[in-house]
């Protein structure tokens, strides 16, 4: 006669079951979640979270050593935060819908890592933290915090902006977010703050410094490198286009490099961050040497 014990169940099979039955769950937030990332460009980052935290997970996974019974008490700690952080918005009544779901999608991320830490451990948890803390990029940032990360933004691409206009030598007078130009004026408004396209480089910026770095010191330098790219390429966006209209064609405000040219200029913030990546790629690639005993 067999028993069966927990250590003949993948664990990656558990946690599986884990994810869909936290989904089922949240059913409601997770729907309202889908159909925020398809009308708010602030958001449409949020449905490719969880597959990109997916892929870190199972890319970088390892052979759990797990001993005969689940880790229930380290898991414990994340079910308590999840219900504590879900009863928010449940009970408050007061609060914006955005707010609320905030709220409900941190609760439901507290879940998901409560269940990889019951069915992997604490240990599989610590050494896949980066890819469970990613998830965290899945909860929509509540306005409250949006309308100051987009004004901070503003302010530094109209800062960035009024130093390219000074080097180009054309005549621009400053009043706070406005610039006045011989033929007109313009203004860094928060649609120009560059936030969808600032968040992208963002991620991209910690998933590089992820894989491509050993010393925390480096990440965070590349990472830091990162966000003044983010003000960089906006500065340079907003004036390139508005000396383009000034001087060429003012249909340039209104065509296509300036609705469908994100693209065009991340590119660039991403060519700027090339030289930071090469200098910090040096010893990264090196293997350590091996030194074999003489017979």
């Amino acid at each position: 006669m067999t028993s069966t014990s927990p250590r003949e169940f993948n664990p990656w099979l558990l946690f599986g079951v884990w994810v869909l039955l936290s989904l089922a769950l949240f059913w409601k937030p997770v729907y309202a979640l889908i159909q925020l990332a398809s009308h708010d460009d602030t958001a449409s980052h949020i449905v490719l979270i969880p597959f990109i935290s997916g892929w870190l997970l199972y890319t970088e996974r390892k052979t759990p050593q797990r001993e005969c019974a689940f880790r229930m008490w380290p898991a414990a700690l994340f079910i308590v935060a999840s219900a504590l952080v879900a009863l928010f918005p449940l009970t408050c009544n007061t609060c914006a819908p955005g707010i609320r779901l905030s709220g409900y999608a941190l609760s439901l991320v507290l879940l998901i890592v409560a269940g990889f830490v019951f069915t992997s451990g604490s240990a599989a948890a610590r050494s896949s933290w980066f890819a469970l803390a990613f998830l965290l990029f899945s909860v929509p940032i509540p306005e409250v915090f949006l309308g100051k990360i987009i004004y901070v933004l503003q302010a530094g691409s109209a800062a960035i902006a009024e130093f390219f206009f000074n080097l180009s030598g054309a005549p621009v007078l400053r009043d706070g977010f406005v610039f006045h130009l011989p033929r007109m004026s313009i203004e860094v408004a928060q649609e120009c703050s560059g936030i969808r396209s600032s968040l992208a480089l963002l991620i991209l910026a910690l998933l590089v410094a992820h894989f491509s770095f050993r010393p925390f010191w480096k990440k965070l330098v590349f990472v830091a490198a990162g966000l003044c790219m983010m003000l960089i390429k906006n500065g340079i966006r907003i004036a390139s286009l508005t000396l383009l209209a000034n001087y060429v064609n003012p249909a340039f405000l209104n065509g296509n490099l300036h609705h469908r040219g994100g693209v065009v200029f991340f590119l660039i913030g991403l060519a700027l961050l090339l030289p930071v990546f090469w200098i910090l790629r040096r010893g990264e690639t090196r293997a350590p040497q091996v030194i074999t005993p003489k017979e």
